[in-house]
């Protein structure tokens, strides 16, 4: 029944986007963050949908949408050279075999990042984006917090309809997205149009954002805790009330901390004693070896270059018996570690032009999203939205920047949408900029000549 479910879901979307093409765009969306083919038993697993919903989103653009004053933004150029370099560093891969294998869903991501602006040419479609993109991602988190209110989760152990770990549907990663979303789902909640903000779609926003705040227990992830905390401190930035927020913020502190199962404490507790976790000392280790990696091999390595690592590390930890403590230090060996960072996994990978690429493409988008925000902050009436957007669209930027430190997602599709979003917002506002500067000109007059 699942797998009718959802085949009649995605034929419904299919057979509206041949009436309204931008329907093709939000289906590739949908397939993209939730993954139904890896929701199926059997009948979708052998249909390539996410290739097929990708060429029909191209092919109803080019075949019937709108392209007048249609440009290229400067960081749609980025994304094309950071495209092009990651294809030069896969053909020259250490891992060539393996590089493929990430390279056959980077290049889409990537792609369909550049290809979205495109289609953003009024408010409706990059309200409707961002619409799908929270629902598509809600359908995986209201899931998660069920089973985390119920069962209290687990690291590692909270599963997310599907047994495979990866995409969204791993820990680190749903986690970093559930947060980073909050700023986006608090904008639809005031300023949304296609669900017009009423106490329904107020009580669902405060129920989603529950369970947003739940996935970081549930899930035990230590970035998910960073993340929850960095949103806190963005948030004084637009609440009005500043004072009442910050005695509310640790009022829900004190009344949360005692429900929190004691293995989700005793997680959090290694953030300060790093050196006695295995997982926080072998980053460490990983890091400092990508560095001296890429000292010899400044071009990188390629997708999946960490294979080649091998580690040496150390673990402390500290025995306590009555009032005596000791020390103990042993070593340890690991090989074949991930990154755990997309800093280090653009290093490692695409070496300094990739990694200069790929920060110059994200802080150029939080310093556009600056102006934005500062241009409009005195708008009122039908732009009263604007500010708030750009505020929203930076604080989850800003989160799974800070996010991506710890866990290696720099090549997450979800995070390129968000971009594809940014980019379309601002080319929105210049071309109505332009449009409401341009005045027809009216004819001259012409001169009487008088006859002596």
């Amino acid at each position: 029944m699942r797998d009718l479910a959802l085949i009649g879901f995605l034929c419904a979307l299919f057979g509206f986007g041949f009436k309204r093409p931008f329907l093709f765009v939000l289906a590739y969306v949908y397939i993209d963050i939730v993954s139904p083919q890896r929701l199926c038993y059997y009948l979708l697993n052998s249909v390539p949908i996410s290739l097929i919903a990708f060429l029909f989103a191209i092919g109803g653009w080019m075949a019937m949408d709108d392209k007048r004053d249609t440009r290229v933004a400067p960081r749609q150029v980025l994304l094309i050279m950071l495209l092009l370099w990651a294809g030069y560093t896969t053909y020259h891969a250490d891992f060539p075999v393996e590089a493929l294998g990430k390279w056959s869903w980077v290049w889409k991501a990537l792609v369909f990042a550049i290809f979205l602006p495109l289609t953003l040419r009024t408010k409706l479609r990059f309200e409707a984006l961002l619409l799908f993109m929270i629902l598509c991602a809600a359908s995986i988190i209201i899931v998660g917090g069920i089973k985390t209110a119920a069962s209290g989760g687990g690291y590692g152990a909270l599963n997310l309809m599907v047994d495979n770990n990866s995409g969204l549907y791993e820990g680190s990663i749903i986690s970093t997205v559930a947060i980073a979303i909050i700023p986006i789902i608090l904008w639809l909640m005031q300023h949304g149009t296609i669900f017009p903000p009423d106490w329904r779609v107020r009580l669902f926003g405060a129920a989603l954002i529950f369970a947003c705040v739940l996935i970081p227990v549930g899930t035990q992830a230590r970035t998910g805790l960073i993340c929850a905390g960095l949103l806190s401190l963005l948030m004084l930035r637009i609440v009005k009330k500043k004072v009442r927020y910050a005695v509310l913020l640790g009022l829900a502190g004190l009344v949360a901390v005692p429900l929190l199962p004691s293995s989700y404490t005793s997680r959090m507790q290694t953030i300060k004693g790093y050196q006695a976790d295995e997982s926080a000392s072998t980053r460490l280790a990983v890091w400092k070896w990508t560095w001296e990696y890429v000292k010899e091999h400044p071009l990188g390595g390629g997708f999946e270059a960490y294979r080649q690592n091998k580690l040496r590390y150390h673990l402390v930890k500290t025995n306590a018996a009555g009032n005596v403590q000791s020390t103990e230090t042993t070593a340890e060996y690991d090989a074949g570690r991930a990154f755990h960072s997309s800093y280090f996994e653009m290093l490692g990978e695409q070496g300094f032009p990739g990694l200069a690429m790929w920060l110059l493409l994200h802080f150029s988008g939080l310093l556009r999203m600056e102006i934005i925000r500062r241009r409009y902050r005195k708008a009122e009436g039908n732009d009263a939205w604007i500010t708030p957007l750009a505020t929203a669209l930076q604080h989850a930027h800003m989160l799974y920047l800070v996010g991506g430190a710890f866990v290696g997602i720099a090549f997450q599709p979800f995070v390129y949408l968000l971009v594809g979003v940014q980019i379309g917002f601002d080319t929105y506002l210049k071309r109505r900029q332009r449009e409401a500067a341009w005045r027809p000109l009216t004819e001259r007059p012409t001169p009487q000549i008088q006859h002596a």
